[in-house]
């Protein structure tokens, strides 16, 4: 197998703009210091999650949630398979992996939607105890998927992480993408930097 270009640069820009805006927003939630830096990290999450929907339609292959759409039943043979140290190799987002990319898009809506609502006194100490509780869930979420990615890497001896910063891994030539869509990538920048300045205007 060939190191062949796998993810396109918005899905590997978004990614880690998610990565990085749930790590502030997690880091601020106590802070009243921080309040508004808080309140932009959840801005920045929605305007990413809103366009990895628009990008799970018109991305590219392996962006695209047709490409990884599996059973329940699929996605627990493939977490027994890796119990047994199976190598099922996956090119795109293995089955286990494509749960973990649904939760985490409905409850990054859910944990910033219930923070506006907060932050702006629509519905009480319970709705603030709502979102501590999503915002926790959602944590654990992303150790589960940050374990698959490790347990995965090391049966297939492949370097998941630096295959979301550069966009390559192991395949054949015939399954690679043709572009990275640079151009898309910027405007996801764009999108997201203005997310965060509207955080801070009245």
């Amino acid at each position: 197998m060939n190191k062949i270009l796998v993810w396109d640069l918005p899905t590997r820009v978004g990614h880690w703009l998610l990565v990085a805006s749930f790590a502030v927003a997690w880091l601020t939630g106590e802070s009243e210091t921080f309040r508004l830096v808080h309140v932009a990290a959840g801005y920045v999450m929605v305007a990413v999650l809103a366009f990895r929907i628009f990008w799970g339609i018109a991305g590219t292959r392996y962006a695209r949630f047709s490409s990884f759409l599996f059973s329940p039943r699929q996605a627990l043979d493939y977490l027994a398979g890796l119990l047994r140290g199976e190598k099922s190799h996956w090119i795109g987002h293995n089955p286990a992996g494509s749960y973990a990319i649904y939760l985490l898009v409905l409850l990054g809506f859910a944990t910033a939607g219930s923070g506006w609502l907060a932050y702006n006194e629509l519905g009480g100490e319970w709705l603030e105890k709502f979102h501590d509780v999503l915002a926790s869930t959602m944590l654990a979420v992303v150790g589960f998927h940050v374990a698959g990615v490790v347990v995965s890497g090391l049966l297939h001896r492949e370097n998941l992480v630096r295959s979301m910063i550069n966009g390559y891994k192991n395949g054949n030539n015939d399954e690679a993408i043709s572009s990275r869509r640079v151009l898309w990538a910027v405007l996801l920048i764009g999108l997201a930097g203005w997310a965060a300045v509207a955080a801070f205007l009245p």
